[in-house]
């Protein structure tokens, strides 16, 4: 059974998640995963959804605020041997409901370009790409994404 629980970046079980992904991920980004992980901290963030499939945590994805219209979606992960059934979609799909139960109007993210999974789910998920915001402006290898809700 598929479970999803929203909460906040202090549950233990998106913490171990974190890890996970932050393990993934530096070996994914290389030499430029220092650059990447200063903005990857999960100290302060108050809107998080952790899949569990049979009560064991496999999957989460994470927003903050980034202004009074637009949250930032931090944090997508899902561990491996259980990619390919629809877990990132079914995490956008809570993300963007809670975002509109607080009248959000638009998510906004970034990934790396070489993650070729990821820029594919935002593309079918209705996400454009936008110019590169804040820290990631002028980053060559990354891309940037806006969902208006």
């Amino acid at each position: 059974m598929t479970t999803l629980e929203r909460c906040d970046s202090s549950h233990p079980k998106f913490i171990e998640l974190v890890k996970q992904l932050d393990t993934f991920l530096s070996v994914k980004d290389g030499d430029q995963h220092e650059f990447y992980n200063q903005f990857n901290g999960i100290d302060a963030i108050p809107y998080v959804v952790v899949v569990f499939i049979e009560n064991l945590p496999v999957a989460c994805g994470a927003m903050k605020p980034y202004n009074d219209s637009k949250l930032e979606v931090k944090r997508m992960f899902t561990q491996p041997n259980h990619r390919g059934k629809g877990l990132g979609k079914t995490i956008l799909n809570e993300l963007t409901k809670w975002a509109k139960e607080m009248d959000y109007s638009k998510l906004i993210l970034e990934t790396g370009k070489h993650f070729d999974e990821a820029v594919g789910l935002y593309n079918n998920y209705g996400f454009r790409v936008i110019p590169n915001y804040g820290q990631y402006h002028g980053v060559s290898t990354s891309v940037c994404f806006e969902k208006a809700l």
